[in-house]
């Protein structure tokens, strides 16, 4: 399916995330990959606030409508897992990229750890496959934990995120899972917040292209069940980039976030998590 955007449209985008023209026109290379993640979750903030403060309590997932709230408008805002992610898979396929968007099934937080076995459909991942076969997964779109650039579809690779954190892809069936074949497992996201720590899995996908009939669906439950993260709590993640040590002024990367989780807002300029004001 071709985007919903035309060249116009992305060349606005392009603009208003700050990436350089000399990108309108490139390949579609892992480089100019990293460059749109990094800008993106730099620039649309990760937030919730149209579910709690508009008169539906309902989001839109239409592409053009999430254009128009979170480009045309230039207001400062963003949206949550399923808005910015549709957007930006319509950025990366008329950029040239072979993405398409997959499910996710995240553990819930119990004291600020993910526990517990893997719910049902809830988050938003975007897949990208390159001509020499080679898969990213680009997840733009997570909140404070989310990957701060894009990470190779491979296991065990350890990636450094935020300040001490690291992450990683493993391969794993789910607990509750009967089925268990190799092509059943699951691409597992985990984290540790220091090299001594333990891994910890926060969230599961497979290679399973979801259209936009599944998003209305698991859109509508994220909107209205009252189990529902997005439900439950007011959500702001707003993520800082400045250019990287190499001084070319080009490359960018992300070195902070400042959060507002319900009443309490956090912030991690490269060290640790620490709270603000509760």
């Amino acid at each position: 399916m071709a985007s919903a955007y035309s060249q116009e449209q992305i060349h606005l985008f392009l603009d208003y995330i700050g990436v350089s023209e000399r990108y309108y026109h490139g390949p579609p290379t892992l480089e100019l990959l990293t460059k749109l993640h990094v800008h993106t979750i730099s620039t649309l903030p990760y937030e919730n606030l149209s579910l709690h403060y508009n008169p539906t309590h309902n989001i839109n997932l239409d592409p053009e409508y999430l254009y128009e709230k979170m480009v045309t408008a230039k207001r400062g805002r963003g949206g949550f897992c399923m808005e910015i992610a549709i957007l930006y898979n319509h950025v990366l396929r008329a950029l040239g990229f072979d993405a398409y968007t997959a499910g996710v099934k995240t553990r819930p937080r119990i004291e600020g750890v993910p526990k517990g076995d893997f719910p049902g459909w809830g988050h938003i991942v975007n897949i990208i496959t390159f001509p020499d076969g080679s898969k990213f997964h680009s997840d733009v779109a997570f909140g404070g934990d989310g990957p701060t650039k894009p990470m190779s579809l491979a296991e065990g690779i350890i990636q450094h995120n935020l300040g001490t954190q690291q992450i990683r892809l493993a391969k794993e069936w789910l607990p509750s899972q009967a089925h268990r074949t190799e092509s059943s497992k699951f691409w597992v996201y985990q984290y540790r917040n220091n090299p001594s720590q333990d891994w910890n899995s926060f969230y599961a996908f497979r290679e399973i292209e979801f259209l936009q009939p599944d998003w209305e669906v698991v859109n509508h439950w994220m909107c209205t069940h009252p189990n529902s993260n997005q439900v439950r709590n007011l959500l702001v993640v707003r993520f800082f980039r400045r250019p990287t040590s190499t001084g070319d002024g080009v490359k960018q990367e992300i070195y902070a976030k400042k959060m507002l989780v319900n009443g309490t807002v956090k912030q991690n300029f490269g060290g640790r998590t620490e709270m603000v004001k509760y």
